[in-house]
């Protein structure tokens, strides 16, 4: 008997193109952090060049420190390169606290769409055609998000693109899982079905490889999320990872 596909999708950089948002949040909080960032909306250049250094982004807060870096005329490629460690000058030479950094970016972003919920979400657009992928889907076998975001977000931008999604079926920061777990709770739920994981961010699906609790999930890098030519290289060279464009994935 064939089996049943379940699909396991990340959000930010699979379903969502959430760079713009994340780009905007980190610096309007920014701009309570330090005196020198003369506009509320940061330039058009400063959000293009967030968007080449964001596969490097792990966690919402570090927005804040990508945009000081930027403001302050660093390269893309030397933040791609060595962002680990200006993050830690930063954080240093600051006297930041992560947690502190963690409250004012979700006060920042709460108040945002506290204030301007429409203007928040024509910030987060899906990806071109993924809109029609996940209503076709609702009829179709489970499908479930795992995503590092809060699941409020990702409810308000699926309600805001008619995509019904029951609140069981996403999994976020609120769960307080990491993927590797997510995973393997669905692997025990759909132990007679095949899960396919689509991820745009290299090292999950790293972590995923070497968990042998889930060498039977199937393993995609999303060639059009957030990640660098070098992460698409390395991608390349592992067998067991399937590289999709957005074009196949919508298949």
């Amino acid at each position: 008997m064939q089996k049943t596909i379940i699909q396991a999708l990340d959000f930010d950089g699979v379903i969502c193109d959430s760079a713009v948002e994340t780009g905007i949040a980190g610096w309007k909080t920014a701009c309570k952090i330090w005196d020198d960032f003369a506009t509320p909306l940061p330039p058009e250049q400063l959000i293009e060049k967030f968007r080449q250094v964001r596969p490097i982004l792990e966690t919402g807060y570090e927005s804040i420190l990508l945009m000081r870096l930027l403001n302050q005329g660093q390269s893309v490629e030397a933040i791609l390169n060595h962002f680990p460690q200006q993050k830690n000058q930063l954080l240093k030479e600051n006297k930041l606290d992560v947690a502190d950094l963690k409250i004012i970016f979700a006060e920042t972003r709460d108040h945002w769409i506290n204030s301007d919920l429409e203007n928040w979400i024509e910030m987060n657009p899906l990806f071109p055609g993924v809109k029609e992928k996940l209503r076709n889907l609702d009829n179709e076998n489970p499908w479930y998000i795992i995503t590092t975001k809060q699941e409020r977000f990702v409810q308000f931008i699926l309600e805001a693109n008619r995509i019904e999604l029951s609140e069981e079926q996403i999994f976020g920061l609120d769960r307080n899982m990491g993927k590797n777990a997510v995973l393997e709770s669905l692997v025990n739920k759909h132990n007679d079905d095949v899960i396919f994981f689509v991820e745009d961010r290299l090292p999950t699906l790293q972590a995923v490889q070497t968990n042998s609790q889930l060498s039977s999930v199937e393993l995609f890098f999303a060639l059009w999320g957030y990640n660098t030519k070098e992460d698409k290289a390395i991608a390349a060279q592992n067998q067991s990872f399937k590289l999709i464009s957005l074009e196949d994935f919508l298949i």
